[in-house]
């Protein structure tokens, strides 16, 4: 953060992938009105998908999302400009998702194509060691093209003593690890949480209570609600609809608010972002906003404003959250960016 704003960086696929994007992009935000303005490009690296930020360092962390999957750390400038600091291979194609552990001595990495979880050790600076885990998931789903075999999407740690969450579209599972802080190595928690079939899970918001989480099912529409016991088990409550629109709908990010009363859901193909309460046992929609393109990949808060990256509209669209309400209003015109995939306060 600057006296001038604060800085949100963008990451998205280039030529790489089939996308447009350059690498990574930055943009100063202004906290009061949540205007974006583009920085430009700050770091040139391949399909940076998604991207992440160590917890006390000024460190970033992004994918790059191969068929030879790599993960890269950049220090971060007072303006958003971005030192390399080294690459290192997955050891599984196609990286999608990654997290920095709440301790910030290691990082966390979905590989999707290689339907893996990779780990890496960060030194006092933030930069990652030789991997120290490479766990791969097996098995299939009933969707022959899309569930062929394991495809983890998104490595979730927990915010305290519990299970790192690991969840595969592939397999319709969310697998469960204790993350060994010596070795760095993962322990399974036995056995794994089965979705309903053919659900495709691909990425699990947490409740800032600890007791509950939800799943979007990418591949049949859905919210699925589950109940997370101080042992570390999950316990489905119920499933409900990402969307009440017609037309394809295929949910990508989720995330709870920051004061816990609403669930937010992205949908690709209808082009909205659903908002739940979540009081009761299961969410309840209480409103579906156009984001103005059709394919909202992922969006992420900050403050009182949402930004919505759109992949194929080639735009992050700014959004003003109402406080009483939770519904997002847009505000501006939409931010040219190319093919984004993540957007990161």
């Amino acid at each position: 953060m600057t006296g001038q704003g604060e800085i949100v960086h963008i990451g998205g696929y280039t030529a790489h992938s089939g996308g447009r994007g350059t690498g990574i992009v930055a943009a100063r935000r202004d906290p009061a009105s949540g205007e974006l303005t583009l920085l430009g490009t700050v770091a040139t690296t391949p399909s940076p998908s998604f991207l992440a930020r160590h917890p006390r360092l000024p460190v970033l962390y992004a994918v790059n999302e191969l068929p030879d999957g790599q993960v890269s750390a950049f220090r971060v400038g007072a303006d958003g400009d971005l030192t390399p600091l080294g690459t290192r291979p997955t050891g599984g194609a196609e990286p999608c998702h990654l997290a920095v552990v709440p301790g910030g001595d290691h990082l966390v990495v979905a590989n999707y194509g290689g339907g893996s979880v990779t780990v890496f050790p960060l030194d006092p600076d933030g930069v990652p060691g030789e991997r120290s885990d490479l766990v791969e998931h097996e098995g299939h789903g009933p969707d022959p093209e899309r569930q062929d075999r394991a495809h983890a999407h998104m490595v979730n740690p927990a915010p305290g003593r519990g299970p790192l969450l690991a969840v595969d579209l592939g397999t319709d599972s969310i697998y469960r690890y204790d993350l060994d802080p010596a070795t760095g190595r993962l322990v399974p928690r036995a056995p794994r949480v089965r979705t309903a079939a053919g659900l495709g899970p691909r990425h699990l918001a947490r409740h800032p209570d600890g007791r509950r989480c939800w799943v979007a099912g990418e591949l049949d529409g859905s919210v699925t609600a589950y109940e997370l016991t101080d042992d570390g088990a999950l316990h489905q409550r119920g499933r409900v609809e990402a969307s009440d629109r017609p037309g394809h709908v295929q949910p990508s990010e989720i995330a709870v608010g920051p004061d816990g009363r609403h669930l937010y859901v992205a949908n690709r193909g209808v082009g909205t972002v659903a908002v739940f309460a979540v009081s009761g046992e299961l969410p309840e929609l209480v409103a579906e906003v156009d984001t103005g393109g059709e394919w909202p990949r992922h969006f992420a808060r900050a403050g009182e404003h949402l930004y919505v990256a759109d992949e194929r509209a080639d735009m992050v669209r700014v959004f003003r959250v109402d406080a009483a309400t939770g519904v997002p209003a847009p505000v501006g015109e939409p931010v040219a960016v190319p093919s984004p995939t993540c957007v990161l306060p």
